[in-house]
C-alpha cells in the first residue's frame, strides 16, 4: 500500500529540511547534526537546534536595543506557549510541536533557555561562579538534556553528567569569544575571581595579556576540563552512535581549551575554533579512545 502525502505532510517535511539547511550553515565546536545521529533523527535535533539559535540571535545579533530584544525574546516564547497548545504561525512551528509531542521533550526546558537568553540581555556581569553555573544551568544543560530525551535516555544521575558536559560547552564558548563578548559589554568571569587573581576591565580593554590575566584563565579553563573529566561519567549510559556523538562533542572542547593553552592564553587576537581538518581528526579519535 502507498500512502499518499498531503499538502501538510510536504509543508511539514520542508519545514524540517529548512532547519536542517540552517543547521548546516552555523559554526559550532561541536558537529550538531553530523553522520552519528540515526538518520531518522536529525530533523528533530535541527528543529531543536533552529529554536535555540533564532532565540540566541534576539538576544545577540544586529543593532536592537535592549526593549526591542526582550520584546522580540518575550514574541518568541508566546508562540513556544501557542505551538504547544497546537496553534503556529509557521510550518517550522508546526515542526517543532510534532517533535515535542512524538518525541515526549520536556517543555520547560525550550522555556530555561529563553530564561538564559533574556539574561544575556540583560545581565553583563557575575559576581561569583555559581552564578555562572546557574547562568549555565539554562542556556547549556536543556540542550544535553533534551538530546538524551530525544534517544529515550532519562536517568537522573547521565542528566546530571551531561549538564556537565554542557556547563563545560557553554564555558569553553565563553572562552573562546572573550573579545566578541567584551565589545558586548560582557564579562563571563566571576568579579571575584577576577580580584582574587588582580585583574581589572581594563586589561580587557587593552587587549595586553598579562601574567594576571594568564592565571585567570588558567584556573578557569583547569576547572573546565575537571568538568570534562567529571562528564565523561556519561558515556557508560550512552551506546552505538550517540556514544560517539558524545565522545566527539566532548573531544571538541577539549580541543579547544587544548588551542588556548598552546598559545599561552592569547584569546585576544586570534580567538581558537576548529578547523575542517581538527573536526575529521576528532571524529576518527571518537572511535578510537
Amino acid at each position: 500500500m502507498i500512502l499518499k502525502l498531503t499538502d501538510k505532510d510536504l509543508e511539514i517535511s520542508s519545514a524540517y529540511n529548512s532547519a536542517l539547511n540552517f543547521a548546516k550553515k552555523h559554526y559550532e565546536n561541536f558537529p550538531v547534526v553530523s553522520l552519528l545521529i540515526p538518520m531518522g533523527l536529525r530533523k528533530h535535533v535541527a528543529v531543536i537546534y533552529w529554536f535555540a539559535r533564532t532565540a540566541d540571535d534576539f538576544a545577540d545579533e544586529g543593532e536592537l536595543k535592549e526593549n526591542e530584544r526582550l520584546q522580540y525574546l518575550n514574541d518568541f516564547e508566546n508562540s513556544l506557549t501557542d505551538l504547544l497548545n497546537g496553534k503556529f504561525k509557521s510550518p517550522v512551528e508546526e515542526a517543532l510541536h510534532q517533535t515535542i509531542k512524538k518525541k515526549n521533550l520536556s517543555p520547560k526546558l525550550f522555556y530555561d533557555l529563553l530564561t538564559a537568553f533574556k539574561q544575556d540581555v540583560v545581565k553583563k556581569r557575575y559576581d561569583n561562579f555559581d552564578e555562572l553555573l546557574l547562568y549555565c544551568k539554562h542556556s547549556a544543560n536543556p540542550v544535553g538534556r533534551l538530546i538524551l530525551e530525544l534517544f529515550e535516555i532519562r536517568n537522573v544521575v547521565a542528566f546530571d553528567y551531561s549538564d556537565k558536559i554542557c556547563t563545560a560547552l557553554q564555558l569553553t564558548n565563553f572562552y573562546q569569544d572573550i573579545e566578541i563578548d567584551f565589545k558586548k559589554g560582557r564579562i563571563y568571569f566571576p568579579q571575584n575571581e577576577m580580584k582574587q587573581f588582580d585583574v581589572t576591565e581594563n586589561m580587557f580593554a587593552k587587549k595586553e595579556i598579562n601574567v594576571n590575566l594568564k592565571r585567570l584563565f588558567k584556573h578557569n579553563i583547569d576547572r573546565t576540563q575537571a568538568m570534562f573529566n567529571e562528564g565523561k561519567n556519561l558515556l557508560p549510559f550512552l551506546s552505538g552512535r550517540l556514544r560517539l556523538e558524545i565522545k566527539w562533542t566532548i573531544l571538541g572542547g577539549e580541543a579547544i581549551l587544548e588551542k588556548i593553552r598552546k598559545n599561552d592564553y592569547n584569546v585576544f587576537h586570534s580567538r581558537p575554533k576548529l578547523t575542517k581538518r581538527d573536526f575529521g581528526a576528532l571524529f576518527i579519535k571518537s572511535f578510537l579512545t
